[in-house]
């Protein structure tokens, strides 16, 4: 009995990390169409929005996540986003 509890206590832990990551990805896509161009302008943007690097490093410190993992996840996304064009 024991173990099935571990073992459902593990399964939740990893939903909660996969819907954890969902969000980081959903932010840091957001990030690169803003920096690609396809989000509000320089002009357009309010100014108390924070430059892109403290808001990537709040979000790193928010997820737990080290810069080699984001780093991993950007290249990642920018990969994907380039196979994408190009099919």
């Amino acid at each position: 009995m024991k173990n099935n509890r571990q073992a459902a206590s593990r399964h939740m832990d990893e939903r909660e990390k996969l819907r954890k990551f969902r969000e980081l990805d959903d932010a840091f896509a957001t990030a690169l169409q803003e920096l690609d161009g396809g989000g509000a302008s320089n002009e357009d943007a309010t100014p108390q929005e924070p430059p892109f690097e403290e808001r990537l490093q709040a979000l790193m410190q928010e997820y737990n996540q080290s810069s080699q993992s984001v780093a991993t996840l950007m290249r990642t996304i920018v990969e994907i986003g380039h196979a994408s064009r190009e099919a």
